[in-house]
């Protein structure tokens, strides 16, 4: 069970809420979130309400202030809904494929991949299919840039996914690094 402390206020100040599963809207208990705390697990935090907009990974830990936490890579600065991720202790398998709906060269990860490019000679990914495990997709190698939270299910066209995400480059998703959910959120 995962617990996630949010707080008005930098530096765990003001207000706070208490999370320990999927928040779609925080707004009825806050205004506003300039620090959070991680208690236990790892939760995906989201710029909008629903599990919209840009997204971030947060596991067991402090987070002052939102001026560190985008120095660390977060692109917003404020947090409107959280996703709790589930521990997964068993294997990892997701297929990734070149382009939309499954189309073009496709290749099974079964463990982190820093570059597809660099291990697959592939230049793009446009959907997948996430069969075991929860995974994150990174827009660079290397597991930088934005990333989005995937969990088992088909995700067919990143293209139309990118729309809830306020888009990336281009208007388009497009993932170059991907990376397990497992022991990050010990």
């Amino acid at each position: 069970m995962g617990k996630i402390i949010f707080y008005e206020e930098r530096n765990f100040q003001g207000r706070n809420y208490e999370c320990m599963s999927d928040c779609p809207d925080m707004s009825s208990y806050m205004s506003r979130c300039q620090s959070c705390r991680v208690e236990s697990g790892c939760f995906m935090v989201y710029e909008r309400n629903n599990f919209m907009g840009q997204q971030f990974f947060m596991r067991r830990g402090e987070y002052p202030d939102m001026q560190r936490m985008m120095s660390m890579g977060m692109m917003f600065d404020n947090i409107r809904s959280c996703r709790m991720i589930p521990m997964h202790r068993g294997s990892f398998k997701m297929r990734i494929y070149e382009r939309e709906n499954f189309g073009g060269q496709m290749m099974e990860l079964m463990d982190d991949c820093d570059s597809i490019m660099d291990r697959f000679r592939m230049s793009d990914c446009q959907s997948c299919n996430v069969m075991d495990g929860h995974w994150l997709m990174y827009e660079q190698p290397h597991f930088r840039g934005r990333m989005m939270y995937m969990r088992p299910g088909e995700y067919r066209n990143f293209r139309e996914m990118s729309m809830g995400m306020g888009g990336m480059s281009q208007g388009s998703m497009r993932f170059m690094s991907m990376k397990r959910i497992n022991d990050m959120c010990n």
